[in-house]
Order: C-alpha cells, then structure tokens, then sequence
C-alpha cells in the first residue's frame, strides 16, 4: 500500500513537471494575445482561448497535490525572477527552447516571428505576475487540508 502511494507520488510529480511546459507558453500567448487586443482596441478572443486551456490545466493539477507542486513550485519561482530581477529572467526565458526562434513550440517554421525582437517567451507573462499568481494557486491548492484534498493522493 506505501509503495502505491510513492508511485502515485512519482506520476503525480512527473505530471506536473510535464505540465509545466505548455503553461508557461500557453500563458505567455495570453498574455501577448491580450497585449496585441489592447493595442489594437480590438477583443482578443485567442487570448480568451489560451487562458481557458492554461485554467483547464490548472483545475486538473489541482487534484493532484504532487502533479500541483511539482507545476506550481518552479512557476512561482519563475514569477518571483521576473519580480525581483528582470535582467537575469529575460537571460534565462533566452536560453529556453523556441526563444531564439521568436515563436511558439507549435508554430509552423515558416510564420511570422511570435515574439518581439529581445523579449523571449515568458517575458510579458512573467512581468505582469500570472506566473507568480499560477504558481501560488498551484502550491496553495497541493496544501490543503487532507480531508480537502483529491482522492489522488490517497
């Protein structure tokens, strides 16, 4: 019965490590998204699209407190670089997959460039705190009280 619960443990954390990667761009083409509507003064109905998948995500994570930490732990600590010290988070959101392509993991090679020039994936996500808001929720959902918690982790 423990070696279950460690094995639960186990999946939950590489679920939520795995996690990770589609929410932090998918958050980040929210934000652009968001960005470009309000530029424009026009509605962003992708942006509407990629916070409902970022949220779907999150509400699954939720139920998993491993999968929850091991998604929320790193997002917070990526929301907590980009508050303290915006240099060395643009430096590491640079040395990240697709920055230096200026585009989404899923975009076609041949598009036009997702990001602007000098801003890689997870800079205006990261500035304006939804991922320090993302990774909070996370972390606080994995510590609730057992009685509260999902039947995954039991």
């Amino acid at each position: 019965m423990k070696r279950d619960r460690h094995t639960r443990r186990l999946l939950g954390a590489v679920a939520g490590l795995a996690a990770l990667v589609p929410v932090y761009y998918l958050t980040e083409a929210a934000a652009r998204a968001l960005r470009a509507g309000n530029a424009a003064f026009a509605p962003a109905p992708a942006a509407l699209g990629y916070l409902a998948a970022v949220a779907a995500i999150v509400v699954l994570l939720t139920a998993w407190p491993a999968a929850a930490l091991a998604c929320g732990v790193p997002l917070a600590a990526a929301g907590t670089l980009f508050a303290l010290d915006l240099d060395a988070a643009v430096g590491v959101a640079g040395t990240l997959p697709y920055a230096r392509a200026g585009g989404l993991p899923w975009s076609a090679p041949e598009a036009a460039p997702w990001a602007e020039l000098g801003e890689p994936p997870g800079t205006l996500a990261g500035l304006t705190g939804l991922y320090a808001l993302l990774g909070a929720l996370l972390v606080l959902s994995a510590l609730l009280p057992a009685r509260l918690r999902s039947i995954l982790d039991r």
